[in-house]
């Protein structure tokens, strides 16, 4: 299949674009002020889609709405209660009919399906009766749910700020069977938990996906021969090889932020510690010695340092230190022990695990250790990835018993929680970037 390129496919709707001629853009007021928690979603209006095919229309507006609902910034309205069912992208919208029915934000769209799809979409701050987004687009037959998500990603960055998070993919454990004998394997699927593909035949375990900065990657602990020894797979070819042969383990992968390099760490003589290498082999660099439980590493966006879980003040606790290794600074001082940190894509925060009184917590604090928030505690939550755009968190839960885990997403104001739907039980979600 050939993959919508956001790059080629984003066209501004200027020239030889009369649909969305005409109207100046505008900044208007209608804005949705995110730096706290107190805010309200912003009611917005999406009409059916026009189109020759009405339902294929319904079903891109719906997939927008699902969108920009489960974002928790926007309140899609309900389509029966709108004075027009299905949007004309053609002309200007009467702006008094819809103020009188309390409509603020007026999204209307069009999209057609033949030998590719083309579509176009006006949003509309209706107070101001002028246009704030006017776009269009075009591609293969077969990405018409990725056009949807692109839409609403133009509609989150024009009236939320900063960039969407829709037209992006996780990868995941997708756990099945018994819970004494459960098959896992990777997975992965759009945000959204639609378009599932498996990556791994469940033969072997497979655990800890994470993905390279270009979306094309995935390195991942894999069981195939006895230890756990760090895997890179390609998605586009789905050739896979072993990164390095160090130790009697080695585990806990991650790319760096240009993708030249991974970390991870390599169990051997009663000590973990963390090495990198670069992608495609070569001689590993150690990063951390002793005799400690070093592991867990995560880059900050610009490369320049690590933050990891270590033991080595007899706790497990986060530690900073250089990408080169050295000089480790411990960061996390609050009750209980700490994992899994991870940086955020904005540099700005550093989501974690907290273990402490029976509970697990969903945490972020600034890079320094300042600041620390618990998101979400539970019986047992775990593992937090973060959404592109620095303001979402999907990790997973497991109630205990004889069920199996789910995923689970939170904003960074401990808002919006929401589970993701998935085909099976679900693990250690790993969020790509904007697909390019």
């Amino acid at each position: 299949m050939t993959l919508l390129t956001r790059r080629n496919a984003l066209k501004l709707g200027l020239a030889g674009s009369a649909v969305l001629a005409g109207s100046s853009m505008a900044m208007a007021q209608l804005r949705i002020v995110v730096e706290g928690a107190n805010f309200q979603p912003l009611p917005i209006a999406i009409p059916d889609f026009a189109s020759s095919d009405p339902a294929f229309g319904k079903e891109i507006a719906e997939i927008v709405r699902n969108d920009l609902r489960r974002s928790g910034l926007f309140l899609p309205l309900d389509p029966a209660s709108l004075p027009i069912k299905v949007g004309d992208i053609n002309n200007t919208p009467d702006f008094a009919t819809w103020r009188t029915a309390n409509v603020a934000a007026l999204v209307m769209g069009g999209v057609e399906r033949g030998g590719q799809i083309s579509s176009s979409v006006r949003v509309w701050d209706t107070q101001q009766a002028a246009q704030v987004v006017g776009k269009s687009y075009n591609t293969d037959a077969n990405s018409s749910r990725r056009v949807a998500h692109i839409i609403a990603d133009a509609i989150y960055e024009a009236l939320a700020g900063g960039s969407g998070y829709f037209d992006t993919r996780v990868v995941y454990v997708a756990e099945s069977g018994p819970k004494a004998n459960r098959v896992k394997r990777l997975a992965i699927m759009d945000q959204d938990g639609a378009n599932v593909q498996y990556l791994t035949q469940g033969n072997t375990l497979a655990l800890t996906p994470r993905f390279s900065p270009n979306g094309d990657l995935v390195t991942y602990m894999n069981f195939d021969e006895g230890n756990p020894q760090v895997y890179v797979l390609q998605l586009s070819s789905g050739r896979q090889q072993r990164l390095a042969s160090l130790g009697a383990m080695t585990f806990a992968p991650r790319f760096s932020p240009d993708g030249g390099t991974v970390a991870f760490s390599v169990e051997a003589n009663g000590a973990t510690n963390i090495y990198s290498v670069g992608v495609n082999g070569g001689t590993p660099q150690q990063l951390t010695s002793g005799a400690a439980i070093d592991t867990g590493p995560s880059y900050s966006p610009d490369g320049g340092r690590i933050v990891f879980e270590s033991d080595r003040g007899g706790s497990p606790q986060l530690y900073m230190m250089g990408a080169g290794g050295g000089n480790a600074q411990r960061v996390s001082f609050g009750q209980g022990s700490y994992s899994t940190p991870v940086w955020s894509p904005k540099g700005d925060l550093i989501a974690f695990t907290r273990q402490s009184g029976g509970q697990f917590n969903i945490g972020i604090m600034n890079p320094d250790g300042s600041g620390e928030r618990m998101l979400y505690s539970s019986f047992h939550a775990e593992g937090p990835t973060w959404a592109p755009n620095g303001r979402v968190i999907m990790f997973f839960q497991d109630p205990g018993g004889n069920d199996g885990p789910k995923l689970m997403s939170v904003d960074i104001w401990g808002r919006n929680l929401l589970t993701i739907p998935t085909e099976s039980y679900a693990s250690d979600p790993a969020w790509s970037g904007l697909r390019r």
